[in-house]
């Protein structure tokens, strides 16, 4: 591929400008749903906060076993009279206000190390999944109204200054077709089932739009005024991060570029041949198959070339070996063993025994006997 595809950059009104991108290298990545859902699965885990019930929990009472004679359980009981709670059974983890069997502790293996390549693959993967339309509407975006995807919006519209309010930012997204994702986002806003009511998550919502920017040349004031609306999410073009880029490690997101963050994923991410100006000795990864349709490889020219003859430029029918048994065809038994003929000639196979070795005549096993 000597030439790659171009991105047109629209305004901030919505329309498709003279001024055009090159489509980054990284966008060529190979999209692979496994190692993305790895990666995420390893990521996540090291935003948890450990937790543990307390130590003291279902120990917090007098008890002690009342041995053995008294025909009851040697579990430990609590002292005293003259309440419900006297003679009851505490401690164990069947008794009531007992402890839980194992409590949980603080020292829990919660962290888990992932790999620097496979989180760079897993980001660059998911990063070219944007840029497909099927696995953003797979992933329940709505896109329809967009008019490209990936969408490039002017740095002109993200400059210092230029969005410092939400009412800028919503029109923004509005006005570049986002409209109906702003809408469906709002319109998912439900009650989570659970104990998480009671955990400060008392809400659950679907994702909207990522708004990448380049810090240095679009200004931080796009934050504060994309933040408070709901779904949006924002993020540097040198900090892209997976659990944003693919939320629960599905791939798909729909991600809004500013045209220099736009332009700078060639410089953060390099090519399959030239190295990365910012990640040391860091080569995208290569397609396995660069070609997918595997029954175009089998039916292009230069496959069936091979296979079949070809005669003045045009493929012929296949030509239908068959194989044959060198033991029935003489021909094959030949090609085989050439000493076959002189085998067969000389009478090799073909000598009788004179003799036999077990000869069923009664008069002559009564020789044998009388020798």
């Amino acid at each position: 591929m000597s030439s790659r595809p171009v991105v047109t950059i629209h305004g901030a009104d919505g329309a498709a400008g003279k001024d055009t991108l090159t489509l980054p290298n990284v966008f060529k990545a190979p999209i692979r749903p496994d190692i993305v859902q790895s990666v995420h699965t390893g990521m996540a885990k090291n935003k948890r906060q450990p937790y543990s019930v307390s130590e003291k929990a279902g120990h917090q009472t007098s008890a002690e076993s009342w041995g053995t004679g008294r025909a009851v359980a040697r579990i430990p009981r609590v002292s005293g009279g003259g309440t419900h709670r006297a003679g009851q059974a505490a401690f164990g983890n069947m008794c009531r206000s007992g402890r839980m069997f194992a409590p949980t502790k603080v020292w829990r293996k919660w962290h888990q190390k992932v790999n620097l390549g496979q989180k760079r693959f897993a980001t660059a993967s998911a990063i070219a999944a944007s840029s497909s339309a099927a696995l953003l509407l797979a992933r329940g975006h709505h896109v329809a109204t967009i008019p490209e995807v990936p969408l490039v919006v002017s740095s002109a519209a993200f400059a210092e200054g230029a969005i410092k309010k939400t009412s800028a930012a919503v029109a923004l997204l509005s006005a570049v077709g986002a409209g109906p994702e702003l809408e469906k986002v709002r319109a998912s806003r439900k009650l989570r089932a659970g104990k998480g009511k009671l955990r400060n998550r008392r809400h659950r919502q679907r994702r909207g739009p990522l708004v990448v920017y380049d810090p240095e040349k679009d200004g931080k004031d796009l934050v504060r005024a994309f933040r408070n609306i709901a779904g949006v999410e924002t993020s540097s073009v040198y900090a892209l991060n997976l659990l944003q880029l693919a939320p629960g490690g599905h791939l798909g997101r729909f991600v809004i570029w500013s045209s220099s963050a736009f332009s700078a994923l060639d410089s953060i991410y390099g090519s399959t041949t030239e190295p990365s100006e910012l990640k040391r000795d860091y080569l995208l990864p290569s397609n396995i198959v660069t070609q997918p349709d595997i029954s175009k490889l089998i039916n292009s020219s230069e496959v069936q070339s091979v296979l079949r003859p070809v005669k003045g430029g045009a493929i012929t029918k296949r030509t239908v070996v068959q194989k044959k048994n060198p033991l029935n065809n003489r021909q094959v038994l030949l090609r085989l063993n050439p000493y076959a003929a002189a085998y067969t000639k000389q009478g090799l196979g073909h000598v009788k025994a004179d003799v036999d070795v077990k000869p069923k005549d009664a008069s002559f096993k009564a020789t044998l006997h009388e020798n």
